[in-house]
């Protein structure tokens, strides 16, 4: 079967794991691979694509606990708005900062960062919503270069316009 490629635009706070993302996943139904997938499937490629507008906060743990939250009433303004507040948070490379992420009312995130070495390390407090039912997790983030994250920010904000 053909690789399918996922698109869309991505935040990463971390490198590989332990890690917290911010993502809106994109997949283009005309991929040989979702057209495969989808037929296996028994549904249309663009059903099994899905929709390309919903975002997730994705946190992962070395020990393998995680959590992923739909975030359906996240908007674009809104990631941006986070993204941008981390991007001022960073600013100042010896401060130390909490920023949160809310979508409908409800704190989804809480990202603290402390300077360490040349850059951030960061606390993540994931709190999926009462309705999930599912405990909050925290996520230790080690240091993550400030030139790096700063560019990440960026790109981020890059592609959502």
């Amino acid at each position: 079967m053909s690789p399918i490629a996922v698109g869309g635009p991505a935040l990463f706070i971390g490198t590989d794991t332990p890690c917290v993302a911010l993502v809106r996943p994109e997949i283009d139904p005309a991929q040989p691979g979702v057209r495969e997938a989808a037929e296996r499937a028994g549904v249309s490629p663009e059903e099994f694509a899905g929709p390309s507008d919903l975002w997730q906060l994705i946190a992962d743990r070395t020990d393998g606990e995680g959590r992923e939250i739909a975030l359906t009433e996240l908007s674009t303004a809104d990631a941006d708005a986070f993204a941008g507040s981390l991007l001022d948070a960073t600013a100042d490379p010896d401060a130390e900062f909490t920023i949160v992420l809310t979508v409908a009312a409800h704190d989804v995130l809480r990202l603290s960062g402390r300077p360490a070495g040349e850059g951030f390390a960061f606390l993540a407090s994931v709190v999926p919503p009462p309705s999930e039912g599912t405990p909050p997790l925290e996520v230790e983030i080690g240091p993550t270069a400030l030139a790096d994250l700063r560019v990440e920010l960026e790109q981020f904000r890059r592609s959502l316009r």
